[in-house]
């Protein structure tokens, strides 16, 4: 798992968005990074600046990414610090294509193991498609000791087919499946961009899997307010489609929801909105 390395973030650390548990609570964050590319109006060199400030800004303890490539990794690796570290493979295998890697605090968490699995009929294969999907999909696992409550957990994180249903609906019972070992008591954190809206699709029912998951979103204490999380750089649209999520055990009490809406003079970091959750396990 790679160490990364640069400036401690925790000076402009803002937990969560603030409001009830955000001091000592778990900040999760799940984030499409959009992938780097140098091409149209929102290149990557103008958005890392922003992404910089974003994630300094928060300090999530547990951050999933979507579409992000190697090397817009180790950028946002350096830009974090060296308090932090990921875990991650490209889709394609080694460094090769979009990665769901995760990034975590390593003050906070310590990894206690990790693996990979492709959303296909043969999840070992690396790059494996058999769903219809012509875009490999992958997921990404590790499972976390929290160093200040001693509490252990699995976090998922991951990325669903953009076009095809049917390979959103068995990417989501494999993923479920998966979850459902080895110990069933452990807390789970799912982070991801499902590509589908929340509560308007048979996805969604699939990933809480008759309440073996919740919506933190739905269950939090506290919320801020809702907004389309792919905006594709277009104006922000309140109480839209929500389809990133944060997913997790019913077990665990998560304090506050946010749709994270931070931009610099109009540049918003990614043409998704990062959502996140401050978590008691």
């Amino acid at each position: 798992m790679p160490r990364v390395a640069g400036a401690d973030p925790t000076a402009l650390a803002r937990p969560g968005g603030g409001g009830a548990g955000a001091q000592d609570g778990l900040r999760v964050m799940t984030f499409n990074l959009r992938f780097a590319s140098e091409e149209g109006p929102h290149p990557w060199s103008a958005r890392r600046p922003v992404v910089r400030r974003l994630l300094r800004r928060e300090a999530p303890h547990l951050l999933g990414t979507q579409e992000g490539l190697y090397g817009q990794l180790r950028d946002i690796a350096d830009d974090l610090g060296s308090r932090y570290a990921w875990v991650g493979l490209g889709r394609e295998g080694g460094s090769r294509g979009e990665h769901t890697a995760v990034f975590y605090d390593t003050g906070r968490l310590d990894p206690l193991e990790y693996d990979h699995f492709w959303l296909s009929d043969t999840p070992s294969l690396i790059g494996s498609t058999t769903w219809g999907n012509t875009v490999v999909r992958m997921a990404t696992w590790v499972r976390f000791a929290d160093r200040r409550t001693g509490t252990r957990f699995l976090a998922l994180n991951t990325h669903l087919d953009h076009s095809r249903q049917y390979a959103r609906e068995r990417s989501a019972g494999l993923i479920v499946s998966r979850l459902h070992v080895p110990d069933t008591a452990l807390p789970r954190i799912v982070t991801g961009d499902f590509n589908v809206p929340a509560h308007r699709n048979p996805v969604h029912d699939a990933m809480l899997d008759g309440g073996f998951l919740t919506d933190t979103w739905d269950t939090a204490a506290e919320r801020g307010p809702q907004y389309a999380t792919f905006h594709g750089y277009r104006p922000l649209v309140p109480d839209g489609d929500r389809i990133d999520w944060i997913l997790a055990s019913p077990s665990v009490r998560t304090a506050r929801a946010d749709i994270n809406t931070f931009a610099v003079r109009g540049q918003f970091p990614s043409d998704h909105l990062p959502v996140q959750a401050v978590m008691h396990l």
